[in-house]
C-alpha cells in the first residue's frame, strides 16, 4: 500500500499546470488513500464518457476497481490524477504490457494507457496536461511506448494522440481504433508542447487583466487604506464591468449597500454573483480566509497587495509557499504577494486594479511589467509625464506565481502592445525567459532592465550562477535590449513606442546649435553609430527651417535615422508649438525613418511633440454614459490602430540620452535582420551518440545522486572522441628517460610541459617548452624545467605531439541550473581573462550562432588576419563549436567541458588539453512537461 507519506511515493511527480483556458489544476500520483474522491469523481462523469473509457455500459465502479485504480508500485502500474480543490477532474494510468499484450515487468518498454476526464472540465486541456505528465513517467521508468484502444465515436480522445506530435501508427482492429505512440521528444512534440504552454499561460493572464467583474477584499468604512484607495481607482479609472467592495466589518443585513459608490457585501459568498478577480488587501494574517473564500465562489484570479511575505524573512517565505499551495489548489492564478497591482487601458476594459491613483496612464502601445512596486511608480510616473501611455501594466511584488515569463506569453499574442519593458530583480529561469524573448523579439522590442545582482529575499525562484556578463550576453543573443537604468528603460521605449526601426547606423543631425550638435555626434560616434557632420541652422533658426531641414534629410539616401537639436528662442511658447508642428509635419511627409530630438531647456517643445499619438484613434468615440454603482459600464469599441500623421517624436534633455535610445534601436534592428535566418544544427555522421551513452552510463554506475566525477585523460578522450574531437596524446615524463621514450613514441618535435594545477595553462611561468627537435634539446630542457619550478613529482610533466603554430583560444561549456548548458569561447592568455573578453551562446547552437560567437569577441580580428598576418582555420573552429555543443546537449550528463588551448592554425586545430566533468543528469524543466516553477 502507498501513500503521500510513503517513502515511495514518488513525489517529485506532483506539478501545478496551467490548462488550456487559463485556469490551473494539480497533477500528481493516485494513491490507496484517493477511494473516496475516485468514486465521487466516477459518479459525476456522464454515462457516455464510461462507455468510450470501458467500451460498454459502466454505471458504477465495483470495489475490485477502486482497488485497483488505487493501488499503484509506481513502475509497472501508475495512475495520475488531475485535481481541483482536492477533487479528481481527470484521471490516467498505464500497465506495462509485453509483447502478447498481457501485464509485464522491466524491461518491457511498452504499455498500455486510458484516460478519463470529467465532462464538465472537458474542452479545458486536461487530457493534453495529463499525456504530457504520464508520457514523462513512463520514459523514467523505461518505458519507450504507449499503446491505446479507442472507439471511432470517441474523436475527441482520438484528438488528444494525433494532436500530441509523437510518432505514432493507427490501425483499425476488432471495431475499436489501435494507436502506438513513441514517446520519445521530438522536435514536433516539442514544438506543440511550448505552443500550448503559450497559449495557456497567455489566457491565464487575460483573465486577470481582462476580468468582467472584480471585488476588492478589505475595504475599510473610513476610506482609508490600500483597499479602499484600489477600490476608488478602479471606479473612477472607469472599470466596464461589475465592481465590488468586501468588507466583514459590515453589520448584516446591510448587504449591497453603497460603499464609496460601490455595492458592498460582508464576505465574497454574499455577493451572488461570479467573480473574475479578487485583489486582496487585508493583513497577511487574514489572507488564508480571504483566499478560502475566492476559491469556493469560483473566482478565477487574485491580486494580493497584501505585505508580510517572502520579503520579511523565513517565516514570511513559509507563508508565501502555503498561500501558492493554497491558491492553486482552487485552480486559479496569483499575482503578488506584496503586488502594487495591474492596469489595462484597453477601450472595452479600462482596468486599473492597483495603487496608481486615477486616472492611469493614458492608452498606449507599451506593455510594463515590474517586480518592484516603487519602480513601477517611477516608471509610470515617467511614462505620464512624457505623455506617453500604457496597453498594461503588472507590478508582481514577490512574483510568487505569475511571472515575467508569463506575461510575455501574454504581450506576444496582445495586439495592443507594440513594445515590452521589464524591470527584473532576477530572471528565474534564464533558460525559458530567453525562448521566449527571442520569440517576441522577433514581433515587437523587448527592454529589460535588470535591478538585481542576487536572488533577493522574497524571490523565491532560484537565480542562475552565471556572472552577470555572461546573462546579459545571453540575453542579448535572445533579442533583448538590456539596459542599466529605469531612465534608459524609459527613454528607449518611448522611441520603440513612436518610431519605426532604423534601416542602419548612418545618423544626420541637424539644428539651431552647433555646439549641441558636435556633442551628439561626439555621443554617435561613442555608441558605434556612423553620423553625418551636423548641420547647423544657426540659432536664427525658424520652425520653417527646421521643417525644410528635417524633410530633406529624411528623403536622403545617405542616413537611416536624424537627430534634431534645439536650443530656446528668446520670444514665446507659440514657438515650441510652432516647431513641434514643423517637425511632425516633416515627419509625416518623408515618413519610414526614426526621428528624435535633442532640447536644452524647452520643456514647452516636450509637451508639444508628445501631443502627437503614435497610434491615435481614427475617430473620437464619445464617453459612455455613468453605469450604477457595481454595474458594467457599456462596451466601448476598440480604438482604431490608425497613426496620427507625424506620430510622436521623442524629445530628450541630453543628447547621450537620444543616441543612446537610438542605438539600441539600431542595434535591435541589426538583430532581427540577422536573425531571419535563426540557423540550424547539423549533423555528423560520424558522431557516435550510443557509444557516448553507453560509455557515461559506465563511467556514472558507482558515482553517488549529486557527486561529480572529472574524467582522467584517456577516458575524456575517448569520450570527446566519440564526437569527432580530436585531443592529441601526452605521455607522462616522470624523469628525463621516460620523456625521451615518450618523445620516440610520439615523434619529434614535441612540447615539454607540466600539468601540476598551479602551473596548469600558465606559460607565463616558464612550464612549457616548445618545438623541442632532439633528444638532446629534450634533455636539457627537462633538467630547467625541474631546476627552476620543482621535482618531477611536484611538476607532473608530460609530452605532447607538438602542434602546428596558431592562435591560442580556449573553449567551455558549463551548465547552469536555471539557465541550462552555455558554450564559451575565447582566446587564451591573461590579456583576454582581465578584459572578460569571452562570448557566451546557450546549447544547443547552430550554424550561425558559432559564426558569431567567434566573431563577438573584442579580439576577434587576431583570428581573421591583423595586421597582415595570416588568417586562421575558422571553419574548423566553428565545426569544434558545434561538435562539442551537440555532445553537450545530447548528454546532460556532461556538465562541463574546457577545452585549452585550442590552437588554431591556417588550416585545422589541435586540441592540447581537456578535462570534463560529470554527473548524473540534473532535470530538464524545458523538455519535460509543462508545469508550473513549485514552491
Amino acid at each position: 500500500m502507498t501513500t503521500a507519506s510513503d517513502p515511495s511515493y514518488p513525489a517529485h511527480w506532483e506539478a501545478d499546470v496551467v490548462l488550456r483556458d487559463g485556469g490551473t489544476a494539480r497533477i500528481r500520483p493516485i494513491t490507496t488513500e484517493d477511494a473516496g474522491r475516485l468514486v465521487s469523481f466516477y459518479e459525476q462523469v456522464s454515462d457516455e464518457s464510461k462507455y468510450y473509457r470501458f467500451f460498454a455500459p459502466y454505471p458504477r465502479l465495483s470495489d475490485r476497481d477502486v482497488h485497483r485504480f488505487t493501488h499503484h508500485d509506481y513502475v509497472d502500474r501508475v495512475g495520475l490524477a488531475a485535481t481541483i480543490g482536492g477533487e479528481f477532474i481527470g484521471t490516467v494510468r498505464f500497465d506495462r504490457i509485453g509483447p502478447d499484450g498481457r501485464p509485464a515487468s522491466a524491461p518491457a518498454d511498452e504499455a498500455e494507457v486510458a484516460f478519463l476526464v470529467q465532462d464538465a472540465h472537458q474542452g479545458r486541456g486536461v487530457a493534453s496536461a495529463l499525456l504530457e505528465h504520464i508520457g514523462a513517467v513512463a520514459r523514467e521508468r523505461g518505458i519507450r511506448r504507449f499503446a491505446a484502444e479507442v472507439l471511432p465515436a470517441n474523436t475527441k480522445m482520438i484528438k488528444v494522440f494525433t494532436d500530441v506530435g509523437y510518432q505514432q501508427k493507427r490501425s483499425f482492429e476488432d471495431g475499436s481504433v489501435h494507436l502506438t505512440l513513441d514517446l520519445e521528444p521530438t522536435a514536433e512534440s516539442l514544438a506543440v508542447q511550448r505552443a500550448r504552454e503559450q497559449r495557456a499561460e497567455a489566457r491565464s493572464v487575460q483573465r486577470l487583466l481582462a476580468p468582467g467583474s472584480v471585488a476588492v477584499i478589505g475595504v475599510s468604512r473610513s476610506g482609508s487604506g490600500v483597499g479602499a484607495a484600489t477600490l476608488r481607482n478602479l471606479r473612477d479609472g472607469g472599470f466596464h464591468g461589475h465592481l465590488y467592495a468586501v468588507n466583514e466589518a459590515r453589520a448584516p443585513g446591510m448587504e449591497g449597500d453603497l460603499l464609496d459608490g460601490v455595492r458592498a457585501y460582508r464576505t465574497v459568498a454574499d455577493i451572488g454573483a461570479p467573480v473574475d478577480l479578487a485583489v486582496i488587501a487585508v493583513p497577511a494574517g487574514r489572507v488564508p480566509d480571504a483566499v478560502a473564500a475566492c476559491g469556493e465562489h469560483g473566482v478565477q484570479g487574485l491580486v494580493v497587495l497584501s505585505a508580510g511575505y517572502g520579503e520579511s524573512g523565513p517565516a514570511g517565505l513559509a507563508r508565501q509557499r502555503e498561500l501558492v499551495r493554497q491558491v492553486r489548489s482552487y485552480g486559479m492564478r496569483l499575482i503578488g504577494p506584496n503586488a502594487f497591482g495591474v492596469i489595462n487601458t484597453a477601450a472595452d476594459v479600462e482596468l486599473n486594479a492597483s495603487l496608481a491613483p486615477a486616472p492611469a496612464t493614458a492608452r498606449g502601445r507599451i506593455g510594463l511589467f515590474t517586480q518592484s512596486g516603487a519602480i513601477g511608480i517611477a516608471l509610470l510616473s515617467g511614462l505620464l509625464r512624457r505623455g506617453e501611455g500604457l496597453s498594461s501594466f503588472v507590478s508582481a511584488g514577490n512574483r510568487a506565481d505569475v511571472s515575467g515569463n508569463d506575461i510575455l506569453q501574454y504581450w506576444y499574442e496582445d495586439e495592443a502592445t507594440d513594445v515590452a519593458l521589464m524591470y527584473l530583480e532576477t530572471l528565474g529561469n534564464p533558460r525559458k525567459f530567453t525562448r521566449l524573448a527571442r520569440r517576441t523579439a522577433a514581433l515587437k522590442p523587448l527592454v529589460v532592465a535588470l535591478g538585481g545582482r542576487h536572488t533577493p529575499a522574497g524571490h523565491v525562484v532560484t537565480g542562475t550562477r552565471l556572472p552577470e556578463a555572461t546573462v546579459s550576453e545571453l540575453m542579448r543573443q535572445a533579442g533583448v535590449i538590456q539596459v542599466d537604468t529605469v531612465t534608459e528603460l524609459v527613454d528607449v521605449g518611448r522611441l520603440l513606442a513612436g518610431q519605426p526601426l532604423p534601416a542602419g547606423p548612418r545618423v544626420a543631425i541637424l539644428g539651431n546649435s552647433e555646439s549641441l550638435g558636435v556633442l551628439t555626434y561626439d555621443a554617435c560616434l561613442t555608441e558605434g553609430l556612423r553620423p553625418a557632420p551636423p548641420l547647423d541652422l544657426t540659432t536664427a533658426a525658424t520652425p520653417e527651417d527646421f521643417r525644410a531641414a528635417l524633410t530633406a534629410a529624411l528623403a536622403s539616401d545617405d542616413c537611416d535615422a536624424v537627430v534634431v537639436t534645439a536650443i530656446p528662442w528668446v520670444g514665446e511658447r507659440a514657438l515650441a508649438d510652432d516647431l513641434a508642428e514643423a517637425l511632425r509635419q516633416a515627419v509625416a511627409e518623408v515618413p519610414g525613418k526614426p526621428v528624435a530630438v535633442v532640447h536644452v531647456e524647452l520643456g514647452e517643445l516636450v509637451e508639444a511633440l508628445s501631443a502627437a499619438r503614435a497610434t491615435a484613434p481614427a475617430a473620437t468615440q464619445p464617453p459612455p454614459a455613468p453605469a450604477p454603482a457595481g454595474a458594467p459600464r457599456d462596451r466601448a469599441p476598440a480604438p482604431s490602430r490608425t497613426p496620427a500623421p507625424g506620430g510622436r517624436i521623442p524629445a530628450y534633455p541630453a543628447a547621450e540620452r537620444a543616441v543612446k535610445a537610438l542605438a539600441e534601436a539600431v542595434r535591435h534592428a541589426q538583430w532581427r535582420r540577422a536573425n531571419a535566418d535563426a540557423g540550424h544544427v547539423p549533423e555528423y555522421e560520424d558522431i557516435d551518440e550510443s557509444g557516448a551513452a553507453a560509455q557515461l552510463t559506465a563511467l556514472l554506475a558507482g558515482v553517488p545522486e549529486g557527486a561529480a566525477l572529472t574524467l582522467d585523460e584517456p577516458e575524456a578522450r575517448e569520450l570527446l572522441a566519440r564526437y569527432g574531437i580530436r585531443v592529441l596524446p601526452t605521455l607522462p615524463a616522470p624523469s628525463a628517460d621516460a620523456a625521451v621514450r615518450a618523445a620516440r613514441i610520439l615523434g619529434y618535435p614535441v612540447a615539454l610541459k607540466t600539468t601540476a594545477p598551479h602551473l596548469r595553462h600558465r606559460a607565463d611561468l616558464g612550464g612549457v617548452r616548445l618545438d623541442l627537435t632532439t633528444e638532446a634539446e629534450l634533455r636539457r630542457s627537462y633538467e630547467e624545467l625541474t631546476e627552476a619550478l620543482g621535482k618531477p613529482a611536484e611538476l607532473l610533466p608530460v609530452v605532447q605531439t607538438m602542434a602546428p603554430r596558431g592562435v591560442d583560444t580556449v573553449v567551455r561549456s558549463v551548465v547552469d541550473t536555471a539557465a541550462g548548458a552555455v558554450l564559451s569561447f575565447g582566446l587564451a592568455g591573461v590579456p583576454s581573462e582581465l578584459l572578460g573578453d569571452t562570448a557566451h551562446r546557450l546549447v544547443p547552437v547552430t550554424d550561425r550562432d558559432a559564426a558569431g560567437l567567434i566573431r563577438s569577441l573584442r579580439a576577434a580580428p587576431l583570428l581573421f588576419g591583423w595586421r597582415g598576418s595570416d588568417p586562421v582555420d575558422t571553419p574548423a573552429l566553428e565545426e569544434l563549436l558545434l561538435r562539442l555543443s551537440r555532445l553537450v546537449d545530447d548528454h546532460p550528463e556532461v556538465t562541463g567541458i574546457s577545452l585549452e588551448p585550442v590552437v588554431v592554425a591556417t588550416e585545422g586545430l589541435s586540441v592540447l588539453s581537456a578535462t570534463v566533468r560529470v554527473a548524473h543528469p540534473p532535470a530538464r524543466t524545458d523538455l519535460g512537461p509543462r508545469t508550473l516553477p513549485s514552491y
